[in-house]
């Protein structure tokens, strides 16, 4: 019998009950299968997104390495500095003028400071101020629901243990521009980087890895708590790697103080090896100054400053190389047979060559290649020159490294100026005068040397033909594996004549130690120094002087050149420091007499008193 509404008075209809039970039933398992669906078959990926959303990866900036001396004396070091960082995405624009009265901005260097990194990501944090006080970041921790998308986070900042600037051999870091970071992925807006000197070589090691920690956020983008649901997902940072350097921090404090008040540079080299003891530079800038923020002013008065402080004369500026460079002459005439020991020349205050008389400092009468270069006769390397000839003189030259990069691992080194036979054959137009010869055998004409150069060549004369790479830093210490690695550097086999290099020795050895000598004031009792003066002809000014240098002449240690722009003759400028480099280098007392005294000891202050010409 079908059933009536009387069986079941809530519905017309036994049919139309059940189907709205198998309605219900249907719609409850949809639900029950969507539940399932989206805990447990698709749980993990829901939950990643939902993390995605409520979870914020903050970077974790490493500290920079350390540098040391080749001591072991901490040289460059670290401490926490507070930065201010926005997030494009979270900012709103808004909060620039409350923002800007905390930074003590205008509110249009916090737009155009946005501005300028449209073309990266909105999600990462930009850099809006450095090494920020106390106040402000109070400031803004206590209005932080009035500032979205800005935040505090913590870096580091250079420190310098030691006297004196270092300035163009450590570099200095700098916020890294927007055209590096098209160029290096691997950097944000807002990050810091070397810059130049050391910093910038050897940025891949000491910038050390990046870490990333996730973090739990409000709806306004801020930091509510640590993420520690799933902890291995943070990742830590590495610091930078330290570098240990083969400079001598006393001998460099030593070697800054002689420059102060000059236009020069001082390079110091271990003739065994290549190090680096010694890199001055004045006028220079304290890289103090370039840590945390750095003032607009400070950095344009420095460029706009004619010293040029800026400038590395060390590997980048070029100068003739004067009355130092007829070693080379002696060495290339020596090797080839056109002179010897015995071959005397004679001096009568210079030297007819055609209808040109070409000057000598003095009349030096008649002499060998060794007293040649005792008293530096040009009159002598004249005539040696031209029995080298200018091809030889080039290959000589070109021997011994000039006209090209030492390969120092320091940045903008210059090659110099050192033309070859078709260059000046180019540049004087078909024809090379004769009279360029002469002007070669005494250093002249295009020749143009850094002081890198120099000393290296000062090396190499002192160990009898091996071109050390010149390097500041030592070894490496890996502060992932905790090893400390050394750094391979070339060296190379000049293959010279054991004999010609003795003679060579003898000369420079006289330079110092017998009268008459350019040098003779720089004897040091106990220590032969061999050595060589010389004074760059300087067509825009006064000249420049040189010393180089190498001691002890059996088994030398130490090596090297130094350049004083626009004061005159080596002997009487460069010479004394050189003096006092070495009193400070083989007598540990007189270092430490130094360290507390102002200005040149000893017997320096009578230096003047018998300097002689070139």
């Amino acid at each position: 019998m079908r059933n009536t509404l009387s069986d079941n008075p809530n519905f017309a209809s036994l049919d139309r009950y059940n189907a709205m039970r198998f309605i219900i039933i249907g719609i409850i398992s949809l639900f029950t299968l969507r539940l399932v669906n989206l805990q447990l078959w698709r749980g993990s990926e829901y939950k990643f997104e939902s993390e995605a959303q409520a979870i914020k990866k903050v970077r974790v900036e490493p500290f920079r390495g350390n540098m040391f001396d080749r001591n072991g004396k901490m040289m460059v070091h670290n401490e926490p500095s507070f930065s201010v960082f926005l997030t494009p995405n979270d900012y709103k624009q808004e909060s620039t003028p409350l923002l800007a009265s905390i930074l003590n901005v205008d509110t249009s260097f916090i737009s155009q400071y946005i501005k300028a990194y449209q073309g990266f990501s909105p999600f990462s944090p930009i850099k809006i101020s450095r090494d920020v006080e106390f106040q402000t970041i109070a400031a803004i921790q206590e209005l932080t629901d009035f500032l979205p998308g800005v935040e505090i986070g913590i870096e580091s900042k250079r420190l310098y243990d030691f006297d004196g600037t270092m300035a163009h051999m450590l570099g200095y870091t700098r916020e890294i521009s927007s055209t590096e970071l098209k160029k290096m992925s691997y950097y944000q807006p807002g990050d810091i980087i070397g810059k130049n000197g050391l910093e910038k070589e050897y940025e891949s090691f000491l910038r050390g890895r990046e870490g990333v920690e996730l973090i739990a956020v409000n709806k306004y983008g801020q930091k509510v708590s640590d993420f520690n649901t799933d902890i291995k997902k943070n990742l830590p940072s590495n610091n930078g790697f330290d570098l240990h350097l083969s400079i001598d921090k006393d001998l460099q404090t030593i070697a800054e103080k002689a420059l102060e008040g000059k236009r020069g540079a001082v390079v110091v080299i271990d003739p065994r090896n290549g190090e680096v003891l010694v890199h001055a530079v004045k006028p220079d800038y304290d890289p103090r100054k370039f840590n945390g923020k750095v003032k607009a002013e400070y950095y344009n008065s420095l460029r706009d400053d004619e010293g040029k402080p800026l400038l590395n004369r060390a590997v980048s500026s070029a100068y003739p190389p004067g009355s130092s460079w007829k070693m080379v002459i002696a060495t290339g005439a020596l090797t080839e047979g056109v002179i010897d020991i015995k071959t005397q020349f004679t001096c009568g205050g210079g030297y007819n060559y055609g209808n040109r008389f070409f000057k000598c400092m003095h009349n030096h009468g008649t002499m060998n290649v060794v007293q040649a270069i005792q008293v530096s006769c040009n009159s002598f390397f004249y005539q040696t020159a031209l029995r080298l000839g200018l091809p030889k003189i080039i290959e000589y030259g070109q021997l011994f490294g000039f006209g090209q990069k030492t390969g120092i691992d320091l940045s903008s080194e210059s090659k110099g100026n050192y033309p070859d036979i078709p260059t000046l054959t180019k540049l004087y137009k078909g024809y090379v005068p004769n009279g360029i010869v002469l002007n070669y055998g005494i250093g002249q004409g295009e020749i143009l040397v850094t002081p890198i150069q120099m000393a290296q060549y000062a090396a190499t004369l002192a160990n009898k033909g091996t071109i050390y790479q010149p390097h500041v830093v030592k070894s490496i210490f890996n502060n992932l594996t905790k090893q400390l690695g050394p750094v391979d550097y070339k060296k190379k086999e000049l293959k010279l004549n054991p004999d010609v290099m003795e003679i060579i020795h003898q000369g420079m050895f006289a330079v110092v130690n017998i009268p008459g000598g350019t040098a003779n004031h720089v004897k040091i009792p106990g220590i032969d120094v061999c050595g060589k003066t010389s004074t760059a002809q300087n067509p825009h000014g006064q000249d420049h002087g040189w010393f180089i240098c190498f001691a002890p002449r059996k088994n030398p240690t130490i090596a090297m050149a130094i350049i004083i722009e626009n004061r005159g003759t080596g002997g009487s400028v460069a010479a004394p420091i050189a003096k006092e480099l070495l009193n400070a280098y083989f007598f540990s007392d007189s270092l430490k007499s130094k360290l507390k005294a102002p200005k040149i000891y000893l017997d320096l202050k009578d230096s003047a008193k018998i300097i002689t010409s070139n």
